[in-house]
C-alpha cells in the first residue's frame, strides 16, 4: 500500500479482441460520479382484444456506462510521473483525451476499442470494462483573461463491447434455442440425449434426420452429434 490515489486508466486497443494496445490514458481527476445502466428487451405484443399478455425474452442491450469528470488547468492538478509539475492545457488534455477514445485511426478505420480500469473495481467483476465510446459532451467552464479554457467537464457514455466469440464462450448457453453438439457414449440412446437437450424426447427422428442418422438405435460410440434449435429440426 503506497496511499497513491488510483486514477481511472482508459487502455485503447486496435483489435476487437483486446490484443494489439495503442496507447492509453489516465484521467489526471477521478470521476465525480459514473452510473451503470442494464436493460432487458421484451416483446410484449398481444392478440388484439386479449386481456394482459405473456412477454417474452428478446435480449439484453450491452450494459452502458457513464463517466463525468473534469479536466483542470489551473496549475493545481498534479502531472502523473512529473513531481512538482501541474496540469496548466486543458485544452491538451481535452485532446490527448479525444485521441485515445474517440479519434479515428486511420488504419481500421474506426474508433478504438477500449478497456476501462480502476484499481481493485475496474467496474465490474472482470478485469476492466471493455468498451467503445457511445457519445460524449464537453462544457468548458472556466477561461483565462485571453479566452483559454482552464477548466472542462467531461460526461462519457460507453457501451460493453465482447467479441462475438467470447460471448458465446462466456454465456454458455445451454438451452433448446440454440445449437448444441453432443458426444456420444456407451450407454446414450438419441431419445435420451434428444430428452436432455429439449426436455422432450419425441424429437428424436428429426435429430436421426438432421444427422444423417440410419440405424438410430444403435449409436456409435465417441461420435458427435448435432441437436440444432427446435424450430430447425422441423421439417
Amino acid at each position: 500500500m503506497t496511499g497513491e490515489l488510483t486514477k481511472i486508466k482508459i487502455l485503447a486497443y486496435k483489435d476487437k479482441r483486446f490484443e494489439n494496445k495503442l496507447g492509453e490514458f489516465d484521467l489526471p481527476i477521478n470521476p465525480e460520479q459514473f452510473s451503470q445502466a442494464f436493460k432487458v428487451e421484451y416483446d410484449f405484443a398481444q392478440a388484439q382484444g386479449s386481456q394482459g399478455n405473456d412477454p417474452q425474452f428478446k435480449f439484453t442491450r450491452p450494459e452502458e456506462l457513464k463517466l463525468d469528470f473534469t479536466f483542470d488547468g489551473t496549475n493545481v492538478v498534479p502531472i502523473k510521473g512529473k513531481p512538482n509539475k501541474f496540469h496548466q492545457n486543458v485544452a491538451g488534455q481535452v485532446q490527448e483525451f479525444l485521441n485515445v477514445v474517440y479519434t479515428m485511426d486511420g488504419r481500421t478505420h474506426k474508433p478504438n476499442f477500449l478497456r476501462l480500469l480502476w484499481g481493485n473495481f475496474s467496474f465490474g467483476s472482470k478485469n476492466g470494462f471493455d468498451c467503445i465510446l457511445k457519445d460524449l459532451q464537453i462544457n468548458y467552464t472556466l477561461f483565462s483573461p485571453d479566452g483559454q479554457p482552464l477548466r472542462a467537464r467531461i460526461g462519457a457514455s460507453f457501451v460493453n463491447y465482447i467479441e462475438q466469440e467470447r460471448r458465446v464462450r462466456e454465456e454458455g448457453k445451454k438451452s433448446p434455442d440454440v445449437t448444441h453438439q453432443r458426444k456420444v457414449t456407451a450407454s446414450d440412446t438419441l431419445p435420451l440425449m434428444t430428452y436432455r437437450i429439449y426436455g422432450d424426447p419425441s424429437y428424436y427422428l428429426q435429430i436421426a434426420k438432421v444427422n444423417g442418422l440410419v440405424n438410430f438405435r444403435r449409436l456409435a460410440s465417441n461420435t458427435d452429434l448435432r441437436f440444432p434449435p427446435l424450430e430447425k429440426t422441423e421439417s
